[in-house]
């Protein structure tokens, strides 16, 4: 969509991810990320946190599980998707707002951890594009003449993700 403001934060998560679903039954998940920035003193020849960011993130449907599934507390992650601007009233009668996230894509930093990734199988179909043009929906084409297990024997046949 055009318009949108596209944002991408690295940072430890506050908390474990809250998963609900709306009357509809769509899955959503609900979380923090904290990013501060740090600084190098040569002076003090020590590291200096900056003003730590806060951004209330939010995923929905089969990201939203696997979210839940997958993250904890501390953790961190890579985290891109839209900034929104959430407007209310409290009870006061007072005009609040708060930045927050529209996740898009999510995944553990390896800068200070390892992870394990498995691909998931799909629980509902995409959004978009259905099977006929999803290249990810289908087995990879067999090559001709191609060892078991190869690309013409030059690597693996399913993609190494």
């Amino acid at each position: 969509m055009s318009g949108e403001t596209p944002f991408t934060i690295v940072g430890n998560l506050t908390a474990d991810p809250e998963l609900k679903f709306t009357t509809g039954g769509v899955a959503m998940a609900r979380f923090t990320i904290a990013s501060t920035p740090r600084t190098f003193d040569k002076t003090t020849n020590q590291w200096v946190d900056g003003t730590a960011m806060f951004i209330r993130c939010t995923a929905w449907r089969d990201m939203a599980n696997y979210i839940a599934e997958t993250l904890a507390r501390g953790m961190r992650v890579i985290a891109t998707g839209n900034l929104v601007q959430n407007n209310w009233k409290t009870p006061e009668g007072e005009n609040r707002s708060m930045l927050g996230l529209d996740v898009q894509d999510i995944g553990p930093s390896l800068r200070f951890a390892t992870a394990k990734v498995t691909r998931a199988q799909r629980t509902s179909a995409p959004a978009s594009g259905g099977p006929a043009t999803d290249s990810w929906s289908t087995p990879a084409p067999a090559v001709a003449g191609a060892a078991a297990g190869n690309w013409g024997g030059d690597g693996p046949v399913d993609p190494p993700f």
